[in-house]
């Protein structure tokens, strides 16, 4: 029986090093191309804007594929979709490596969203099937701080590279990795099973991505110009039609591409619906700080960079302890007070100047940066507290939809804070630091709302977790 138990460990440990392994590469890559696009649109003889298209394309393919991962997960097996995703994103980052024109990236980058699609739903599908619930807390923390570290030092990182290599080298890191992936997962993740012979819900797949690709096409929109602000509105409009639809058509359909059922646990609903508000809010802090503090602050690129580290600094720092706090508070007090203090640390970015001491301004990006990591790792774990195995997949899937659609929504929420804030400050600069004050403001009551949330959990949600 020991025997048994210490090669189910080892397991576990090789599970939640491959998928927390896919999570920073994948997180990585939707952050690094932003600062390398300048030098990319060089090479290909275009300009930036143009190849704008090919972040674009990124995300609307997530967009339309992560609904689908779950359903191929139970029909082919998540170790071997595990591995086959892998296989595909490695292949489209060589791709954009060496591709020599905007058009081949553009496809490249398709390719590569496919199999992100399922990298990230799968791989976290692998960790709950392969960990004991008491064990969970401490897994989901591990797998996922690699992919918060990587949102955060993508953009400087991305920088950093283009600046003394090539733009290239960006793309063709994730080989090696991407390698060790595949040998990883053929040799030491074990077999799943396939769970499920139901029929492709094409209904739901055509509804699920008209929705949640409209909802970050017109987030986009609107984070970009005032002159897109109509589009972005009526995008917006038609994604919550589609979603309307897609939640009916899902209440009816004997097996559903996404199951809304899971939603019914509040341990889960209360990670969608205020674990959304939560993440809007932190996701609008990649956007705003690097362009305060060197649109409005005047920094270097590099001076920037460094001092947003200390975002990083502060996720990571924070994982040692954030099992300990749990299991003693309890998910309902960790999350309320937390969210508290995320909101917190928002607010305390809207007082900084541009004579603000570089050592003030690291000390709240690093306070910011603990408060988000302990908040995802509550959220990521709670979850799938009171999950049945047999729903792991398709909670895995909506959950993996709806982070997709947040971190699209923050991204936007932050541009179009800063841009409202011009309007109502008008005839000042665009990058005032006012107008950055009252954009943090903002959504630091977004992240403080989500508190109320928290707070209505039942007093003993997640215990199962905790033992």
């Amino acid at each position: 029986m020991s025997d048994l138990t210490e090669r189910n460990s080892k397991e576990s440990f090789w599970i939640v090093v491959i998928v927390a392994t896919a999570f920073f590469m994948e997180n990585l890559d939707s952050t690094i191309i932003a600062t390398a696009l300048p030098q990319m649109a060089r090479s290909f003889g275009v300009g930036a804007s143009s190849l704008s298209i090919g972040m674009s394309a990124y995300m609307v393919t997530l967009a339309l594929f992560i609904p689908v991962s779950g359903w191929i997960a139970d029909r082919c097996g998540a170790r071997a979709v595990f591995g086959v995703a892998i296989a595909i994103f490695t292949l489209g980052s060589a791709l954009c490596g060496l591709t020599s024109d905007a058009t081949m990236f553009t496809i490249a980058r398709v390719l590569q969203g496919i199999g992100g699609a399922a990298m990230v739903p799968v791989g976290r599908l692998l960790v709950l099937r392969s960990t004991p619930k008491r064990d969970l807390i401490q897994a989901l923390a591990t797998v996922t701080l690699p992919g918060l570290t990587a949102t955060v030092i993508g953009p400087p990182l991305g920088g950093f590279i283009t600046t003394f290599a090539s733009w290239r080298w960006i793309f063709l890191l994730n080989l090696p990795l991407g390698l060790l992936g595949i040998l990883l997962v053929a040799t030491v993740v074990p077999y799943f099973a396939a769970q499920d012979s139901r029929r492709f819900d094409w209904l739901g797949f055509f509804l699920s991505g008209a929705s949640l690709g409209s909802l970050l096409a017109g987030a986009e929109l609107l984070g970009r110009d005032p002159g897109s602000a109509a589009i972005g509105l009526a995008l917006f409009a038609i994604s919550v039609v589609f979603g309307y639809l897609l939640f009916r058509h899902a209440r009816r359909h004997r097996s559903p591409l996404i199951d809304y059922s899971v939603l019914r646990f509040p341990t889960f609903s209360v990670t969608v619906i205020s674990g959304s508000m939560t993440r809007v809010a932190i996701g609008a802090v990649p956007f705003l700080i690097p362009l305060l503090l060197q649109a409005s602050f005047g920094m270097s690129a590099f001076k920037a960079g460094v001092l947003f580290l200390a975002f990083a600094a502060g996720t990571v720092g924070i994982r040692a302890v954030t099992t300990r706090i749990v299991k003693r508070f309890g998910f309902r007090s960790t999350m309320t007070a937390n969210a508290i203090a995320v909101s917190l640390t928002l607010a305390c970015c809207a007082i900084l100047s541009s004579g603000s001491s570089p050592i003030l301004i690291f000390f709240v990006l690093f306070l910011g940066g603990m408060a988000r990591s302990m908040q995802f790792a509550c959220l990521n774990s709670l979850a799938f507290a009171d999950i049945e195995p047999g729903q792991m997949s398709s909670a895995s899937t909506l959950y993996s939809t709806i982070q997709q659609a947040a971190m699209g929504m923050g991204i936007a929420m932050g541009a179009l804070a800063l841009q409202w804030a011009g309007r109502l400050n008008a005839g000042m600069s665009r990058y005032a630091v006012s107008n950055f004050r009252m954009a943090f403001l903002f959504i630091a009551v977004i992240a403080f709302v989500s508190a109320f949330g928290y707070a209505n959990l039942p007093q003993g949600a997640g215990d199962k977790l905790r033992v």
